[in-house]
């Protein structure tokens, strides 16, 4: 069974999902099925199919949180001795060598990335570039259009 790494808060924003899903949406989606069948005839009834659809959503996201939980390997970097380091959790500041654009990323997990939060997957080419490298070192990334080059130039464990 292969442990899937997750951020405390990518673990936390998980558990609050499935809590609003169990507590709030499955109970109104029960409700919304009850008053859909007191209208009479299921077959012609869109109001009970879509409620029952939507049920079928709730119960396959709840079982997909659940087994995500299941295996996760909740990593709290800010519980990890700060280094010049590059590792999962992190948030490093690269600088472009060609531009000196200068970019933050956090290395997350693959469900909580999000490029426009400044959030990477571990897996993404550019943060496996990065991992295992320190303050100074050179990453090298291939990208469609060649390989770039970012110096990292701060790591945070934040």
């Amino acid at each position: 069974m292969n442990r899937v790494p997750m951020t405390v808060e990518g673990a936390e924003a998980l558990r609050a999902e499935l809590e609003n899903l169990k507590k709030v949406e499955r109970p109104a989606v029960v409700q919304a099925i009850a008053e859909a069948r007191e209208h009479g005839d299921l077959k012609e009834n869109a109001e009970y199919h879509a409620a029952r659809e939507k049920q079928g959503f709730i119960e396959g996201r709840i079982q997909e949180i659940e087994g995500k939980l299941s295996l996760a390997q909740v990593i709290d970097v800010k519980a990890i001795e700060p280094s010049d380091k590059v590792i999962f959790g992190t948030t490093v500041t690269i600088i472009h060598m060609d531009n000196d654009q200068e970019v933050t990323y956090k290395i997350v997990g693959d469900d909580e990335a999000d490029v426009k939060k400044q959030k990477i997957s571990v897996n993404s080419p550019i943060a496996r570039a990065l991992i295992g490298k320190e303050v100074g070192d050179v990453a090298v990334v291939q990208t469609p259009s060649g390989a770039v080059e970012y110096e990292i130039d701060e790591v945070q464990h934040i």
